[in-house]
């Protein structure tokens, strides 16, 4: 994941160790990932669909909470760098820029347990 899009924490119970713990979050075009800080259970997404359309047209009921947060980012699509807002779930990640509601829509394609060797860069 050497682009840099979306670099953020959630601090949120983990599905697999049970503990509230730091949630780490990247995006890229490439995959998206969720990761516990405490066990290394991770999500990995991959991309299904892109749209500059209808915000909220990609975020399905899902079965745990959705997370909705904000982070900053510049947008692939209009290069502004600013809010995105991120929807996800457990099986699903949306991200949508507030500037020119690009959004794009990962969908959970492996899950497992391990620590991941990419650091976040501390700004």
């Amino acid at each position: 994941m050497q682009e840099r899009f979306i670099f953020t924490k959630h601090r949120a119970y983990c599905y697999h160790c049970g503990q509230v713990a730091d949630q780490v979050i990247k995006a890229v075009s490439a995959q998206a990932q969720v990761t516990c800080s405490n066990c290394g259970a991770t999500g990995i997404y991959v991309p299904r669909v892109e749209n500059v359309e209808t915000p909220g047209i990609f975020t399905p009921i899902d079965c745990h909470d959705l997370w909705n947060l904000t982070a900053d980012a510049a947008c692939k699509h209009c290069r502004v760098e600013g809010p995105h807002d991120l929807v996800i779930g457990c099986r699903h990640f949306t991200t949508r820029c507030r500037n020119c509601d690009y959004t794009h829509f990962y969908k959970l394609d492996l899950e497992f347990v391990a620590h991941c060797p990419i650091e976040i860069e501390e700004s």
